[in-house]
């Protein structure tokens, strides 16, 4: 067993391998889980938490690396969890965009650390909600998290971000998907990055007439603005930090960071409850509790909602 006040004390004073113990004590659901989180508690709150999101090969480990060191540039301490699919052998990370981000290995103001999706949907890790709040305590700035490449429905960084930017390419279709539900719906900032190559402008083209057709805006209602980008060569990179530091004072002024920041420990809450429900009701799987309403549903006795409702009810008491 670690000390998890040690851990805690020496991650504040940015020592890479004391956040690291700590994100691998979140990701393999250690039994100390519930103490670091207690511990971490009262030092999170200060971190601006950028999600990145979009499909594969439009950039985002370019883009995360780009605003690392534009976010560095200003002084500012980052975290970065870019989260990976999984190995089908070991269930590990495929470590692609650690690879990418290695000008920044050395740079003792960056942490990056790679999480496996383990099979979960929605472009990011089951642990993400835990290992952000990690980074926060550990006196990160900015948490840039980038999810694995996503499609059109696995939209779950919106409710784990304060600031969310959908990466486009042209070329790659995304005009099309443009006029469908899905990703697209969830940026407050969109970047068309690969911007030196055609189709570009068609691109950011179309994505302006979709936030035209979205739902109506008031005056002052945040309109997100399309930023072109080339990556690796970090042009443009500059209008994205300045367009996300508007998004924040923006959300700021009205309250809205707040209350996305209390929907985001809601969801959290509600996760952690569901999962903690689940591994009861599968601690019943041969008891004889369950056996005995299945036998009442068989018998017509009784009906599978009202049978669940029975359930749900003997585990809350019990």
């Amino acid at each position: 067993m670690q000390d998890v006040s040690t851990l805690v004390a020496q991650a504040r004073e940015g020592r890479p391998r004391a956040v690291a113990r700590l994100i691998s004590l979140v990701e393999g659901a250690s039994p100390q889980l519930r103490e670091v989180m207690a511990a971490l508690a009262p030092l999170t709150g200060n971190a601006y938490v950028v999600g990145l999101t979009g499909s594969p090969g439009v950039g985002k480990s370019t883009s995360t690396s780009a605003l690392v060191t534009a976010y560095r540039k200003q002084g500012r301490r980052v975290g970065v969890l870019a989260v990976d699919p999984s190995s089908p052998f070991s269930g590990g990370a495929l470590l692609g965009d650690r690879v990418r981000m290695s000008d920044h290995a050395s740079d003792p103001g960056v942490y990056i650390r790679s999480m496996a999706t383990r099979g979960h949907l929605g472009g990011l890790a089951w642990a993400a909600p835990q290992a952000i709040r990690v980074l926060d305590a550990a006196g990160c700035d900015v948490v840039l998290v980038e999810t694995v490449g996503v499609g059109q429905s696995e939209v779950e960084i919106a409710s784990q971000a304060d600031t969310s930017v959908v990466l486009l390419a042209p070329g790659m279709g995304d005009g099309i998907q443009a006029a469908k539900a899905g990703i697209l719906e969830i940026g407050d900032v969109y970047v068309v990055n690969k911007a030196d190559r055609d189709g570009a402008d068609a691109t950011a083209r179309e994505l302006n007439h979709m936030l035209g057709l979205g739902e109506s805006r008031g005056p002052g209602d945040w309109r997100p603005p399309i930023v072109k980008t080339v990556a690796a060569r970090a042009e443009g990179i500059d209008e994205v930090v300045e367009a996300l530091e508007k998004h924040r004072a923006w959300m700021e002024e009205r309250g809205a960071l707040a209350e996305r920041r209390r929907a985001r420990a809601a969801h959290e809450v509600e996760t952690i409850a569901v999962t903690a429900l689940r591994e009861r009701i599968d601690d019943l799987r041969g008891d004889r509790r369950l056996d005995a309403l299945a036998e009442r549903i068989v018998a017509g006795e009784l009906d599978p909602y009202r049978a669940a409702d029975e359930l749900v009810e003997g585990l809350t008491r019990g």
